[in-house]
C-alpha cells in the first residue's frame, strides 16, 4: 500500500502522541509564571470559508472578518527560554539534539547548541528556537500544559481588542527589522495590558493548531483534504489588507510539524480548570 504524504504526516502525529505520553513527566523548572487571560471575543483574521472574491468585497475591513469566542485560559508570561529547555532535555534524553528522531525534528533542531547539554554562546534567557512543534508540544505536556491554540494566541496578542492598531504597528516594525544574529532576552520588547511579554515582537511562536486556517480549495497533493494539515497556500487565506495578520497566518500555513527555524519558538498555555 502506498500512503500519501499527508496521511503519513497524520500517522506521525498519532505515533508521536503515544510516544510522548510514555515519556512525559512533570518538571520542576524555574517558574515561567502564567497569567490568567479572561475570556471574551475578538475580531479575527478570517478563515477562507468566509472569504468573498475581491470583485465582491467592497468593504475589505468588514468582509474578511469573523468574531471568535475564547474561553478563559492561562498563558506563559514569557516564551520558553534556552535555560528552561535545557532543563527539559536534561531530564528527557529523547529530546536531546543527538537523540531526537528525525520524524519529530529536522536536521536543524537546536542547531546553535554546541552539544546536547551546552548552550555555548547563546543567552540562557533568550527564547529557545530551532524547536519543532513535536518538541514544543512534548515540553508543554510534560508540565501538564499545552501549546496555545491559534485563537488563544491571537486573543492574547490583541488584549481583548484594546490596542489593535498599536499592536499591528509594533508587529510591522518587527517585520521590518533585519534578523538579529543573537536573539534578545525575554521581556525586552515590553508587555501588553494582560501582562504577557514579547508577543509578536521577538520571535514567531508555535500554536497547537498552527495549520488550521488553510483553504480547502487548495488542491495540491491530489486534492486530498488532509494535504492541508501541514502545508498550504498562504495566499488563499483571508484579508491581505491586514498585512500583520496575513503574514502571521501565511507563515503558520507554510510550516510542517517537524520544521525547526531560527526565529521560531513557543510558550505554553493551560485551560482554566
Amino acid at each position: 500500500m502506498i500512503w500519501s504524504k499527508s496521511f503519513f504526516q497524520l500517522f506521525l502525529i498519532c505515533a508521536f502522541s503515544i510516544f510522548e505520553i510514555a515519556i512525559a513527566q512533570n518538571l520542576n523548572i524555574e517558574n515561567n509564571k502564567m497569567n490568567l487571560i479572561k475570556g471574551g471575543h475578538f475580531i479575527a483574521f478570517d478563515a477562507p470559508s468566509k472569504k468573498f472574491p475581491l470583485s465582491e468585497a467592497r468593504d475589505l475591513t468588514n468582509t474578511f472578518k469573523v468574531k471568535i469566542s475564547v474561553s478563559t485560559f492561562h498563558l506563559d508570561r514569557f516564551a520558553v527560554t534556552n535555560k528552561e529547555f535545557l532543563t527539559f532535555v536534561t531530564k528527557n534524553h529523547e529530546w536531546r539534539k543527538s537523540k531526537v528522531k528525525r520524524l519529530f525534528a529536522d536536521a536543524h533542531y537546536l542547531e546553535e547548541w554546541p552539544s546536547d547539554l551546552q548552550l555555548g554562546a547563546l543567552n540562557p534567557d533568550s527564547p529557545v528556537t530551532r524547536i519543532s512543534w513535536f518538541a514544543a508540544t512534548a515540553y508543554c505536556r510534560a508540565k501538564n500544559q499545552s501549546l496555545p491554540t491559534t485563537d488563544q494566541w491571537e486573543f492574547a496578542l490583541y488584549d481583548n481588542g484594546k490596542n489593535k492598531d498599536e499592536v499591528d504597528q509594533k508587529i510591522l516594525d518587527w517585520y521590518g527589522k533585519p534578523n538579529e544574529s543573537k536573539l534578545s532576552a525575554i521581556g525586552t520588547t515590553g508587555k501588553n495590558y494582560q501582562g504577557i511579554y514579547d508577543l509578536g515582537a521577538l520571535i514567531w511562536e508555535w500554536t497547537e493548531d498552527f495549520s488550521g486556517f488553510l483553504s480547502i480549495s487548495d488542491t495540491r497533493g491530489g486534492g486530498a483534504k488532509e494535504s492541508n494539515l501541514f502545508c498550504g497556500n498562504g495566499s488563499q487565506l483571508g484579508n491581505p489588507a491586514d498585512y500583520a495578520a496575513f503574514t502571521r497566518y501565511s507563515f503558520r500555513a507554510s510550516l510542517k510539524a517537524n520544521y525547526t527555524i531560527a526565529s521560531l519558538g513557543f510558550r505554553c498555555a493551560k485551560g482554566n480548570n
